[in-house]
């Protein structure tokens, strides 16, 4: 998306999972900002922690940089083992910024197992006090564990109230469905517009638009054309034109529906 110098930027479109602190972006990281700002993303999300849980304080430095750039914050499941009682300390510290929207990304990863199972859900339930204790919502990653994942939220999280967010949707019909009754969005990222993921594509043509984001996930997971290439935040328009297509929508429409779904979950304006 081009836009004329002389002509104010529409901003459309939300990233609402990017990782910015990302070594990859050291290079051109406010470059790859200020091109998402001319690709028309009005809100980012950036997810503190990409260089394990002693990190995570740098997602909410570039938001606090920026405008229109939040952040999260929490011990991914690859990084379970490596969990410390000072970075739970330092996740509620950081919880009272106000541009520090949820606790995440958080959750269960089976395909991988960087972490021991058993290690990983014991993270995930103490990361689910400390977001019930502040009040914040979560933003889940979960691959290959939706039994385990499913059973855990609804011990631990679902009487909370406070929803959250499954980030990169990957799941069945069924997975996606439970959780929007638990007062969950659902978000999809650029694995949305490869070839063979009809599948995926039939799960978000079946959830309504106000309850859909969209994200990046940057730097990874491209979308068509860029797949294989370094990811980014402009690139989100190209997944958001994917969720508009199986919903009758414009991109304009489904990226303003994406924004007001992300306003509305973390109470902004």
């Amino acid at each position: 998306m081009t836009q004329s110098p002389n002509r104010p930027i529409t901003q459309f479109f939300l990233d609402s999972h990017c990782h910015l602190d990302d070594s990859d972006f050291d290079g051109d990281r406010e470059d790859v900002i200020a091109r998402a700002r001319a690709a028309g993303v009005r809100y980012l999300m950036t997810i503190g922690g990409a260089g394990g849980p002693d990190t995570m304080a740098a997602g909410l430095e570039i938001a606090e940089a920026h405008e229109g750039v939040f952040a999260a914050a929490g011990v991914h499941p690859h990084s379970a083992f490596k969990a410390e009682d000072k970075h739970f300390e330092k996740l509620k510290n950081l919880a009272s910024h106000p541009k520090f929207l949820a606790i995440g990304e958080i959750g269960l990863d089976y395909h991988y197992d960087h972490s021991p199972r058993e290690v990983q859900q014991n993270i995930f339930i103490r990361q689910m006090e400390i977001a019930r204790e502040v009040k914040l919502p979560i933003v889940i990653h979960c691959r290959e564990a939706w039994a385990d994942l499913t059973e855990l939220i609804r011990e631990h999280w679902q009487a909370a109230g406070l929803g959250g967010i499954l980030h990169c949707f990957g799941g069945e019909r069924e997975d996606a469905f439970k959780f929007l009754d638990w007062g969950f969005l659902i978000s999809f990222a650029g694995n949305v517009t490869f070839k063979k993921t009809e599948n995926l594509r039939a799960v978000a043509k079946g959830i309504a638009p106000c309850k859909l984001l969209t994200e990046t996930d940057s730097p990874y997971l491209a979308p068509v054309p860029w797949r294989g290439k370094r990811n980014e935040p402009a690139n989100v328009v190209e997944v958001t034109r994917a969720l508009a297509a199986l919903h009758n929508l414009s991109a304009e429409e489904m990226g303003s529906q994406a924004i007001q779904n992300f306003c509305r979950l973390f109470h902004l304006p």
